[in-house]
């Protein structure tokens, strides 16, 4: 009888938009789909950070058990500060 497992989808939306369908084992955690999804080794250096995933806009712990349907986000880092992009805009500049 096959192991049971899950489909995911892991995203990273930047200067390139990858996308890729997984099928995983069941009990597999956010960071493992990553992984398996080669993304960290394709997205600018210095890009990737296990502390900034989520799942469906929410930020989860690496370690985040997945079930069947869900979207690993892997995060950018911030450009700006957004209240110091506030005060610029505040500013008018």
């Amino acid at each position: 009888m096959p192991e049971a497992g899950i489909v995911v989808e892991v995203v990273y939306a930047g200067e390139l938009h990858i996308s890729r369908l997984l099928h995983l084992p069941a009990g597999s955690t956010a960071l493992q789909a990553v992984e398996a999804s080669g993304l960290p080794e394709l997205v600018p250096a210095g890009t990737f950070d296990p502390q900034r995933l989520g799942i469906f806009a929410r930020r989860v712990p690496p370690g985040q058990i997945l079930h069947s349907g869900d979207r690993v986000e892997i995060y950018r880092p911030l450009l700006l500060d957004p209240m110091m992009a506030r005060r610029q805009r505040a500013r008018g500049g």
